[in-house]
């Protein structure tokens, strides 16, 4: 009821803004995560082994840093508006085009080029919507804004389970174009940040630059990316290999597989956008902390269940602890970030620790091939639970270490 009395107190261009902001990052994940559902078929498709095509996905994380600094720049001079736009319409474009890939090595280059656009949109979508959005009102809505993330998944499921079996991988990235449509909304009923308005009024953005951000905040800059490496180790960790996982370890066919990502989705969503909310009365680093310490206590639960039904319980719950601590991310590091830099700073931060955290993949998918389960496969449960018990202890001594500004005002 909070949380529904918090939506209908927001303007129509706050409303706006949010859902255009939201949808924007759910569907650049739908993107995004449309690969780790076909990891198999392309590799049969290219005579490419999974470690291979998970390389793709590597790619794409190593990236997104590019794409977070020429987005994030233009957002801070021109606004976050229009480079919004350009950064949807090029990202779909991209996803387009790996439909039509004739080889290994054109769907790789397109992986990355997507990269680019899947780095910008982030930075800029936050920055827009906790920039418009009321103080009190940023906790709730950056857990879900965060949970587009989450959605994307759930719709990218929905998508392989819809379209995977009559029109093949391929038709997959056809359907991942359908962001581009988005840009009419946000052209028709989005507004210029307010924030951003009455800073170019008050500083010369000619002057800003990626080096007097360096010199001004560095220090900030490099706790921030390091902070995010560990949430993208944690995120990644615990998403890109668990439909391989339930396909080769539990038997789950695409029906299978689909529904499971489904129901974890929906825990990541609910996870979100009820830490988020709760961020705000308890703090952006006791939610963090505390979410990190419940996902050290499910692990057993999420990977090793002996049933259906309690792996499902764990998939749930695992998602809603892992997503939980990243609703606070969005307002946490926009709270964190310098005025005049804020529509570089968060995402550079981010897709920075995307950067660092781009080989979880194809490291855990290496790891796997050499801890072999009882039947002599790959252990992808055993690998990821111990990635992620190390992931776990390392966001929450980083996040102790840091400091926190909730409640700032813009």
């Amino acid at each position: 009821m909070e949380a529904f009395r918090m939506f209908r107190a927001l303007s129509r261009e706050q409303r706006n803004t949010f859902v255009a902001c939201f949808l924007g990052w759910a569907l650049d994940a739908l993107d995004f995560f449309l690969l780790t559902f076909v990891l198999l078929p392309v590799g049969r498709d290219f005579g490419r082994t999974v470690p291979q095509v998970a390389f793709a996905i590597t790619l794409t994380l190593m990236m997104r840093p590019v794409g977070a600094f020429l987005f994030g720049m233009l957002g801070d001079r021109f606004g976050r508006r229009l480079p919004l736009m350009i950064d949807i319409v090029f990202y779909s474009v991209i996803e387009l085009l790996s439909a039509f890939a004739p080889n290994f090595t054109v769907f790789l280059i397109l992986r990355a080029l997507f990269g680019i656009g899947m780095g910008g949109e982030w930075g800029l979508g936050a920055s827009l919507a906790m920039e418009s959005l009321p103080t009190e009102a940023r906790g709730l809505f950056s857990g879900i804004l965060q949970q587009g993330y989450a959605f994307g998944y759930l719709l990218a499921a929905l998508v392989y389970w819809l379209v995977f079996p009559t029109f093949g991988w391929r038709g997959l990235f056809v359907a991942g174009a359908l962001p581009a449509f988005l840009v009419m909304f946000i052209r028709a009923r989005v507004p210029e940040s307010p924030v951003w308005e009455r800073q170019r009024r008050e500083t010369n953005t000619e002057r800003l630059s990626f080096g007097r951000m360096i010199r001004q905040h560095g220090l900030l800059f490099l706790y921030a990316a390091l902070l995010m490496t560990a949430f993208n180790y944690m995120s990644h960790g615990t998403q890109d290999l668990y439909p391989t996982f339930l396909q080769h370890q539990r038997g789950f066919a695409v029906g299978g597989t689909a529904g499971m990502t489904m129901i974890y989705s929906l825990g990541a969503i609910c996870g979100g956008t009820i830490v988020g909310h709760l961020s705000q009365t308890w703090g952006r680093r006791r939610s963090i902390i505390s979410c990190a310490a419940c996902g050290i206590l499910l692990i057993p639960l999420w990977v090793f269940s002996p049933s259906t039904a309690l792996l499902i319980v764990g998939g749930f719950l695992m998602q809603f602890m892992v997503q939980g601590a990243w609703g606070v991310v969005p307002v946490h590091l926009n709270e964190l970030s310098p005025a005049t830099f804020r529509g570089t700073f968060p995402g550079l931060a981010y897709q920075l620790g995307n950067c660092a955290a781009a080989f979880a993949a194809q490291q855990q998918a290496w790891l796997a091939q050499r801890l072999h389960d009882s039947k002599g496969q790959p252990n992808y449960g055993l690998t990821m639970a111990m990635v992620e018990l190390v992931v776990f202890v390392a966001i929450i001594i980083v996040t102790a270490i840091g400091r926190e500004e909730r409640g700032k005002e813009f």
